[in-house]
């Protein structure tokens, strides 16, 4: 069994220690994006087609670290308008027994205008495709909502190849009210109005939508023009024996089977139309059988974030070599 030296130190110096430890790993290692059952879609090239999930990297500065690593695409942020702190008290934990991991983290970050600078150094074209998740600010009201999301997509449209629009969170009061079908048109058709250069928009999805609410939501992006979804956000379900707060999202292998139920769930909806969608499934995957069956199950991409908790950042090298 590997050494994992950082699950010894407490969830949160762990975080905190983490790009720092990435920085000098990466220091000694050259870009290295690992080529292996390739993909390209909307012009965009995909080496592999496995991602760093959104969260990890919120303000864009590991980006070239992370390059080094082998990932096929990389998704930044969750970034918002405006910084912003973590919610307040405990906001992550872990679980090792059941490969569990919990936050209730709420988007902190130091704002897009921050993330701009970080993006300004990069040159192109990038080594790999690279997603934005935009998001609103916990103090602005759902019925401005829209304004943050264009206001992140304005400012960061000319460095992102594709945007996630993350509606989906657990840690941010009224956020998952905005999944209904109106809210995506309204979002959607006033983001075309400023996509200067056409760039994708995929929206993120709770894992813990109902039959009704998947169909709406699905059947409303499919008319205002998404071009996919992620699949899935974290869960506020607890399945037995996970000892953390009702509050916050849970990740990890505990949420590997509502991520892939609503995978299937949503290709079925999708039928002969899945064929113009991008479908990024991502929750619960902490090995490469659970990459390959991702897969295997119709994805187009799978991402990992807790799995790299575990595994260490080398995830990317050892699944993409078996």
């Amino acid at each position: 069994m590997a050494l994992k030296p950082w699950l010894w130190l407490s969830p949160h110096i762990a975080h905190k220690l983490s790009p720092w430890g990435l920085k000098v790993i990466s220091y000694f290692r050259s870009t290295n994006v690992i080529s292996n059952n390739s993909l390209d879609w909307q012009g965009l090239h995909f080496a592999n087609r496995l991602g760093l999930a959104g969260g990890v990297d919120k303000n864009g500065h590991q980006i070239k670290s992370w390059w080094t690593m082998g990932p096929g695409f990389l998704e930044i942020g969750t970034v918002t308008p405006r910084p912003q702190g973590p919610n307040p008290g405990k906001i992550m934990d872990r679980f090792s027994p059941q490969k569990a991991v919990w936050n209730k983290m709420g988007f902190p970050n130091d704002g897009m205008d921050i993330l701009a600078q970080s993006l300004e150094k990069l040159k192109k074209p990038y080594p790999t495709p690279l997603f934005i998740n935009i998001g609103k600010n916990r103090d602005t009201p759902n019925e401005k909502a829209v304004e943050d999301y264009r206001l992140c997509y304005e400012k960061l449209h000319a460095w992102g190849d594709a945007f996630v629009i993350n509606i989906s969170s657990p840690n941010t009061k009224g956020l998952r009210d905005l999944q209904g079908p109106q809210f995506i048109k309204d979002l959607v058709s006033e983001l075309r109005k400023v996509n200067k250069s056409r760039k994708p928009f995929l929206v993120k999805l709770s894992p813990d939508l109902s039959d009704e609410n998947l169909s709406a939501t699905l059947e409303a992006g499919l008319e205002i023009g998404v071009d996919g979804w992620l699949l899935t956000n974290t869960t506020l379900s607890r399945p037995t024996g996970i000892p953390f707060p009702k509050e916050g999202g849970l990740s990890g292998a505990p949420l590997k089977e509502l991520s892939k139920d609503l995978l299937k769930r949503t290709i079925v909806f999708l039928g002969d139309k899945k064929k113009s969608q991008l479908i990024v499934s991502v929750g619960g995957v902490m090995n490469a059988e659970d990459y390959r069956e991702r897969l295997e199950m119709g994805a187009d991409l799978v991402q990992v974030y807790s799995a790299l908790i575990y595994e260490g950042p080398f995830f990317f090298q050892k699944t993409l070599s078996k």
